[in-house]
């Protein structure tokens, strides 16, 4: 995996498309192809080929988001769509972008920079009639090397709610990957809504150091439960099972973690990539495209998150005031009465393990 400031999150869960809030694997860098079924048109009826460049395989959900987009777009005929994962960090990015750009010719690449910034860059430059749309924590160029994150802070923040709202002992934990900005935003618009509803809550922090180490993220889990903690939020993989076994509520991240836990999973907060990438498509077909910062697109207010229906149903149960509450803020944000605050600091007092 890459440096401590590079990637973003690595949750298992099923990659579903961003479902409503209640009432209101991997070919080792081998390339696959998707055309659609029905019939398209970019110019003169032709499809607009896109590529998908993926460093993880497409099971991690990061990269699995954008490829599961982009794949809905090709079934429904309106892209034709390749795709390599499990390309890696050690130059073979660059070398599978060159081969595809110089090859293939796609009207657009999508993909995952972290970790690969400069090379991804470097061929950006080189290609200057391809457009390039890829996750990164820094700036779009000119002419054509446009950006993307998943700004999943508001459900974040509704998910906290939930969890303030349902711990007995006043106190939360959270599991992270690492103390990076995209992390960090997510974490503490957590806790800020865990606050709002319950003034005494105390949140736990643990970062494991790592994007996907299952059993890691159990064990701190479960330290934090020795510590005091009856809701767990999984940022990573591993926490809504330590939560299942120790019969506590749990939230999940960027997949719907019901299936793993029906009985003690509150909810799930969902980044959609689906605005985005119809956006940049939209652009390219009408030759309109040009390099920009696409984060807007991921907002909740844009489709681009969400948090999952409530499960009412967990043992337990979930107060209905509390849910009421959940509703409200949840429109409030989507009316623009509400921003989530953005925070990309270390939250206060986090651990950070090995």
């Amino acid at each position: 995996m890459p440096s401590p400031i590079s990637r973003r999150f690595v949750l298992i869960g099923s990659l579903t498309a961003a479902a409503t809030l209640a009432g209101c694997g991997g070919n080792t860098g081998e390339t696959s192809t998707s055309t659609g079924s029905a019939a398209g048109s970019a110019s003169e009826g032709a499809k607009l080929k896109v590529f998908g460049a993926y460093a993880t395989p497409i099971e991690e959900p990061w990269d699995g988001v954008i490829h599961q987009a982009l794949q809905k777009m090709a079934d429904a005929g309106k892209i034709t769509y390749t795709h390599a994962d499990n390309i890696g960090y050690d130059g073979g990015m660059e070398r599978t972008l060159r081969e595809v750009a110089n090859t293939d010719k796609p009207d657009i690449i999508f993909g995952d920079a972290f970790g690969n910034e400069a090379p991804v860059r470097a061929v950006a430059k080189d290609f200057p009639d391809i457009a390039f749309a890829f996750g990164s924590g820094e700036a779009e160029v000119a002419p054509n090397f446009s950006v993307f994150d998943n700004w999943i802070h508001d459900p974040a923040y509704l998910a906290g709610m939930l969890a303030g709202g349902t711990t007995k002992t006043n106190t939360v934990g959270v599991v992270g990957g690492m103390p990076v900005p995209e992390v960090n935003r997510i974490v503490n618009a957590f806790i800020l809504g865990a606050q709002e509803v319950n003034p005494k809550v105390t949140v736990k922090v643990t970062f494991i150091n790592s994007w996907f180490d299952p059993a890691k993220a159990k064990e701190a889990a479960n330290a934090q439960v020795a510590a005091g903690a009856d809701v767990l939020f999984a940022e990573r993989a591993g926490v809504v099972e330590a939560a299942k076994e120790k019969g506590l509520l749990s939230l999940g991240s960027m997949g719907d973690a019901k299936a793993t836990a029906p009985e003690s999973v509150m909810a799930s907060i969902l980044w959609n990539m689906e605005p985005t990438v119809q956006a940049v498509v939209d652009d390219v077909r009408a030759k309109k495209f040009a390099a920009s910062n696409l984060k807007n697109h991921s907002f909740m207010k844009e489709g681009g998150s969400s948090l999952t229906e409530i499960n009412t149903g967990v043992t337990g149960g979930i107060p209905a005031d509390l849910v009421s509450k959940v509703k409200a803020k949840h429109d409030a944000i989507m009316s623009g009465a509400f921003t989530t605050p953005v925070d990309e600091a270390t939250p206060a007092g986090s651990v950070s393990k090995g």
